[in-house]
């Protein structure tokens, strides 16, 4: 539970950043760590597949955020800090290949499962589901109103992609579209 506390103050304090800090493209860059942050924290709690669901969220909205934010404040290209961006993205890399090849260590062996309901699935999904494919069983029949939450969850996301990045009106027969960074 010490890595769940670990989490839990992480969470608050890059909050507390991404409210406080001046630079918009910092502050929404604290918001996503604080994302990845929940998204690890359910992994703790033995959900994985809300973890990926919040990553896929959180990623989609993180994509949003950054595109309406360089268009407004960019920085890094003008004030010379691209080699503190080189640095700290790099450390980053590291430490998350480092956290990485230790979560890989630890997984079980392929057909022991370290918990009880999937040892469940395993033995009686046969026969309780019919259904040949395992997974398919376990998403279908098993846990079929949390899938539907789920699917609903990244499809209401990629909506909102869309809404946001596709252009606003249609180009008529003949004329030019002008992209909002180019001058009139």
């Amino acid at each position: 539970m010490l890595e769940l506390y670990i989490l839990l103050i992480f969470m608050i304090v890059a909050a507390v950043v991404a409210v406080e800090i001046k630079d918009l493209l910092s502050s929404v860059v604290a918001v996503g760590a604080v994302g990845l942050a929940l998204s690890i924290a359910f992994l703790v709690l033995k959900a994985p597949d809300v973890a990926i669901t919040q990553l896929v969220v959180e990623i989609l909205c993180l994509i949003i955020l950054i595109r309406a934010t360089l268009r407004k404040d960019l920085p890094f290209s003008t004030s010379g800090r691209w080699f503190l961006n080189t640095l700290i993205t790099v450390i980053f890399i590291s430490l998350f290949l480092m956290v990485a090849a230790k979560c890989f260590k630890d997984l079980p062996e392929f057909g022991y499962p370290t918990m009880k309901v999937a040892s469940t699935y395993l033995k009686e999904g046969f026969e309780k589901t019919g259904a040949a494919n395992i997974v398919a069983s376990v998403i279908l029949d098993y846990r079929a109103y949390d899938t539907l939450g789920e699917a609903t969850v990244l499809f209401t996301a990629v909506i909102g992609v869309l809404a946001i990045v596709r252009r606003i009106g249609r180009k008529k027969v003949g004329e030019k579209v002008r992209d909002e960074d180019e001058p009139r």
